[in-house]
Formats: C-alpha cells, structure tokens, sequence
C-alpha cells in the first residue's frame, strides 16, 4: 500500500487494515494536537492543522468506501460525525452522530471489501498478492 495515496488521493480502493492503521494515525495526531496546544496557539494554527486532517480523512474514508462499493461522498457524513461528537457528545443530536459513528465502525472497519473488481476498481488484496 502506498501511504502517499492512501492519505491524500480520495480515488480507488484501500484494504480495512491499512485503512484501520490510516484512521489510528489520523485520530492519534489530533488528540497530540489538542493535548499540546494552548489556547492561542491553538487558535492560530488549527486553520492549518484541522484542514489537513479533514483532508486526509476524507481520503482514507473515500477509499475505504470505494472498497465496499459505495460512494465516497459518505465521507463527508462520517467526517461530520467525528466533528460533532470531537471531543465527547454533549446533546442528543450527538447521540445521532454517535449512531452513525457505530455504522461506519461496523460498515469499513469490519466488513471486508467487496471480492474482484468494482466500479472503483480492482480488489487492492488481490493486487497485494499478485
């Protein structure tokens, strides 16, 4: 698997492992973000930080999508969830994001890719052991 790709081309399909890993990597560097930034600094330079970590999710969530046949513009769902909820749920329209949170776990996180070719292109297992 290309990390390059992975993290910052929304177009084919990524396996759930490197997908997991690619989620982990993200999550863990905004929780060291938000753990060692004060409050101005912050301020300053979220407007880079935040954008670049959206990115890169939506990348990694589109073709984690891509390899279960569906589009990858539920990214932006997901991507939304994990803002609202960030960093705990506070009101009942949280629960809800906390609601579609539980389906994409469920949906990319254990279910496997869709076997042979689909309409975002090959099986990217199979081209890992051709």
């Amino acid at each position: 698997m290309n990390w390059a790709e992975l993290f910052f081309s929304a177009g084919g399909r990524a396996p759930r492992g490197a997908s997991l890993i690619a989620a982990a990597v993200l999550v863990t560097l905004a929780a060291l973000y938000e753990a060692a930034m004060g409050p101005t600094l912050h301020w300053i330079t979220g407007w880079f930080v935040y954008p670049a970590l959206i990115y890169s999710g939506a990348c990694v969530l589109s073709k984690r999508l891509h390899d279960r046949g569906r589009s990858g513009w539920w990214a932006g769902l997901v991507l939304l969830a994990v803002v609202a909820v960030w960093p705990r749920p506070e009101s009942f329209f949280d629960f809800l994001f906390v609601l579609v949170l539980l389906w994409a776990l469920v949906e990319l996180g254990v279910m496997g890719g869709e076997p042979g070719t689909n309409r975002y292109g090959p099986n990217p297992l199979r081209l890992a052991t051709a």
